[in-house]
């Protein structure tokens, strides 16, 4: 790994959640959908993804969503098979998605982490 790459958050209400990170924490709106909007700060960014109060149990509360970590390309293949050599879960098998390749895991107190190989500009590309 490299360092960290983004947090994902479920918030429920996203125009609420973003007047707090753009108007308090000074965050710079990149993307705003219809649920989920993009924020940048410094070489990070974050993810807001609105929650349906309707899907506000279990795997679709509020809260961390999960936390993804850089990693290169080429070392992609490697860490996928440290993990699996290993026996850590895997949440979301590798896949190409959202400008990168990515693989969710579980650390042991069921932390959902994610490797992901691009950044918020391939991400942007993408997802306009």
């Amino acid at each position: 790994m490299t360092g960290f790459n983004h947090v994902t958050i479920r918030v429920k209400n996203l125009a609420k959640s973003l007047s707090f990170y753009q108007d308090i924490l000074g965050m710079e709106l990149v993307h705003r959908g219809r649920m989920d909007a993009y924020l940048s700060w410094g070489g990070a960014w974050i993810c807001l993804i609105e929650v349906s109060p309707a899907n506000e149990h279990e795997k679709n509360r509020v809260g961390i969503d999960h936390i993804a970590f850089s990693i290169s390309e080429n070392d992609f293949p490697d860490a996928i098979k440290r993990l699996k050599t290993h026996h850590v879960p895997i949440v979301r098998e590798p896949v190409e998605r959202g400008g990168g390749y990515s693989v969710q895991f579980l650390d042991p107190d069921e932390t959902v982490l994610e490797l992901f190989t691009g950044d918020l500009n391939k991400r942007m590309k993408v997802w306009k």
